[in-house]
């Protein structure tokens, strides 16, 4: 089964639960596909300063995960963001541009440099956000989830940390279910 994922590489709940897709993805079949979600254009100017470098740093990414997308690499979209969420969520570091082109070069992205620099990319970024958005928005954020065959998209799972592998199994399993009934739109509890 096809699953796409949409992502904000700045977002640490989004890592957590891309660690938990791809850990569930060999027992039940799936092919991740990555896919842009920007919280920069989800936010624009309503952004604290304190995180106005973390996102204009991942919106540098997006690019770079957008050209590879669009070249069909998405063995390499994957590495690059284990890359970046190793380097950030995993070692609780802020992104910035420095860990993005370090991330780049370790996952073996050819020219990140001037994709990363490159404006003309951010029309796809922009283009695969409204799509993500209208999949499962409004009001919601990253990450996004799509299955093939479901006409809806999901907001989440929102996950603290990746679960055990029977938990993450029941947790996909659940997910699976929901997504593809239309009418179903919310299941959510405080963060305790």
């Amino acid at each position: 089964m096809e699953v796409t994922f949409y992502f904000d590489p700045a977002c640490p709940f989004t890592w957590r639960t891309s660690r938990w897709l791809v850990s569930v993805a060999p027992e039940r079949d799936l092919t991740v596909r990555w896919s842009p979600f920007s919280l920069a254009i989800l936010n624009g100017d309503d952004v604290p300063e304190r995180f106005r470098a973390a996102l204009d740093a991942s919106t540098r990414a997006l690019r770079l995960v957008a050209a590879l997308r669009a070249d069909e690499q998405q063995a390499l979209v994957s590495a690059f963001y284990t890359e970046l969420g190793n380097r950030t969520h995993e070692a609780d570091a802020m992104i910035s541009d420095r860990i993005v082109a370090e991330a780049a070069e370790a996952a073996g992205a050819e020219k990140a440099a001037e994709i990363l620099d490159d404006p003309s990319w951010d029309d796809a970024v922009r283009e695969s956000h409204e799509t993500a958005m209208a999949l499962a928005g409004p009001g919601i954020g990253s990450p996004v989830l799509q299955v093939a065959g479901a006409t809806r998209g999901l907001h989440g799972p929102i996950i603290g940390e990746a679960p055990a592998h029977e938990d993450a199994l029941a947790i996909w399993d659940a997910t699976a279910a929901l997504i593809r009934v239309d009418t179903f739109f919310e299941v959510k509890r405080g963060r305790g």
